[in-house]
């Protein structure tokens, strides 16, 4: 029997110690080795045993959750994984926290109702088992953004078929040569998005990107991105045109599809179940894009745990899209590319500093 990932959950709500330890009880391979109320608890507890995975909270007394983080990265590196509030603070700190080398960011799990409950037990689960597999290395200084390694793969939930049908009619008919890129990214991304997007020219075609992330944190996310980048970069909102030289970022919590309205492109930003355990979903992207660009697009799918996009990707190569997968040595998780590959999805595989390039001369090319 495979041994259990041991996690400490480091946070000041006592409620919340509690609510997080029967989240992750509830998970067979997974095992609470202990609770501390502030970061000098845990680390006497960390003395006593190191935990396989550390759940932060970024606001507490005493020491915040970012010294900690720092202290932890520079002496002996865990993987961490931050649990936040959707407070403004909260969410600019839990941003700066990857840059300091968290692993991923998810929101605290609330009681309130039943069916966020248990989207909460999928997203925190799937993230520790994420993180366990991570290599992480001791950090000087801060990078933009994240850092662990080695794939976990997970069962879907929903495939891209709870948001929106194949058409039976395949690919809608091109009447722009306008071209789009789609991109998908989970565990690891947001370091991975930066590389990409810092490389991509003004006049690079309309990007739309799904990087698994909690709501608000996507609209920070993209600030500090449209902070780093050529291009302009925002958080997508509902009917928002995808022009050359700018990226929209999918909000967390909804799903983002490409639509076609003659020769516009635009986005549309709904609710919906997860998809492939995500919302949004890069399966969703991937297969709205294949309908409504179709041998107009780029697809390009980069680190992250499980599968998705690996379908949507199938059926942009299937639409006449031309499809990049990062490759495993450069990936932070190798499952969402692996996937795509296994599928024959990709025509292209690539190291991540390679992909900005190899797509902007093809697309100059034509």
């Amino acid at each position: 029997m495979p041994r259990k990932i041991k996690v400490l959950i480091v946070d000041d709500s006592a409620l919340v110690r509690q609510t997080l330890t029967d989240v992750i009880s509830s998970d067979p391979a997974l095992e609470v080795l202990g609770v501390a109320s502030d970061p000098y608890v845990a680390v006497r507890k960390i003395a006593e045993e190191a935990p396989d995975v550390i759940t932060l909270d970024v606001e507490m007394p005493r020491m915040d959750g970012l010294t900690f983080l720092r202290k932890i990265m520079s002496q002996h590196p865990i993987p961490v994984i931050i649990i936040s509030s959707l407070t403004d603070r909260a969410t600019e700190m839990g941003i700066r926290a990857l840059e300091y080398g968290a692993v991923d960011i998810i929101t605290k799990p609330q009681v309130s109702t039943k069916a966020f409950l248990e989207e909460s037990k999928i997203t925190i689960c799937d993230a520790i088992k994420a993180a366990a597999s991570a290599t992480i290395s001791r950090r000087r200084s801060p990078s933009p953004f994240a850092q662990p390694q080695t794939p976990y793969t997970v069962q879907p939930k929903y495939s891209a078929d709870a948001v929106l049908s194949i058409s039976p009619n395949g690919p809608m008919p091109i009447t722009t040569t306008d071209k789009i890129i789609a991109v998908g990214a989970s565990t690891g991304g947001t370091e991975a998005l930066v590389e990409f997007l810092r490389a991509m020219p003004i006049d690079c075609p309309g990007i739309v990107v799904v990087q698994h992330m909690p709501e608000k944190f996507t609209a920070s996310f993209a600030e500090r991105l449209n902070g780093l980048c050529q291009i302009s970069v925002k958080e997508a909102a509902n009917n928002d045109s995808v022009i050359p030289g700018q990226a929209l970022i999918a909000p967390g919590n909804r799903h983002t599809l490409l639509k076609r309205s003659g020769a516009r492109y635009y986005v549309e930003v709904i609710q919906g179940e997860l998809v492939n355990r995500h919302r949004p979903s890069v399966d969703v992207l991937f297969r709205s894009t294949a309908k409504y660009a179709g041998a107009n697009a780029y697809g390009v799918i980069m680190t992250g745990m499980g599968d998705d996009g690996a379908r949507g990707m199938l059926e942009m190569k299937q639409a006449g899209a031309f499809n990049i997968a990062q490759d495993e040595k450069s990936c932070v998780v190798f499952g969402m590319p692996r996937e795509a590959i296994k599928l024959d999805a990709a025509h292209k595989v690539l190291p991540l500093n390679e992909i900005a390039p190899f797509l902007i001369n093809k697309i100059q090319k034509g």
